[in-house]
């Protein structure tokens, strides 16, 4: 046996602390009418937001959330909507140039899933057909944020 401790793993890059939800509503404002005047499938507009902050100066941690809404309407009438903000909180250790497109692609990728998963769950239980979110691209998510984003505004992270 060895007098000298064991060499530990400097910390990865990207760790996923927690993962939570800190909003969800759903709503059916005709209810229970719009269940027996339905005749046809709902559209369904989907928004999807992301949105980074640091939780303490000079920590390497951050919020990273996932807002999505999604309206669904079958003509002029409102069958629901759902709205989700799902978050993480990561400790992320990489270079100031890396920062960014890690808070805002690779974090957000990480949560997908678990809040796909939320909203098929609640629209479901709410009565209709579960809505399965197609997979998203956040690289080009990101893209156009940048090429659309003020260039005034901070960059992500700071406060």
């Amino acid at each position: 046996m060895s007098d000298t401790a064991p060499e530990q793993a400097p910390p990865g890059p990207l760790i996923l602390n927690m993962q939570y939800t800190r909003d969800l509503s759903f709503e059916v404002p005709g209810a229970p009418g719009i269940f027996a005047t339905l005749r046809e499938t709902p559209q369904i507009d989907l928004k999807l937001d992301v949105q980074a902050r640091p939780i303490q100066d000079g920590q390497n941690l951050f919020e990273v959330s996932l807002e999505i809404r999604a309206d669904a309407k079958a003509g002029d009438q409102v069958c629901f909507i759902a709205e989700l903000t799902y978050c993480g909180i990561f400790t992320v250790n990489v270079d100031e140039q890396s920062l960014e497109p890690v808070l805002l692609v690779e974090c957000p990728r990480l949560l997908f899933p678990f809040a796909r998963n939320i909203l098929a769950e609640v629209t479901r239980d709410g009565g209709f057909p579960p809505v399965f979110l197609n997979p998203i691209d956040f690289v080009a998510l990101w893209q156009n944020r940048r090429g659309t984003a003020d260039i005034n505004a901070p960059p992500v992270g700071t406060a």
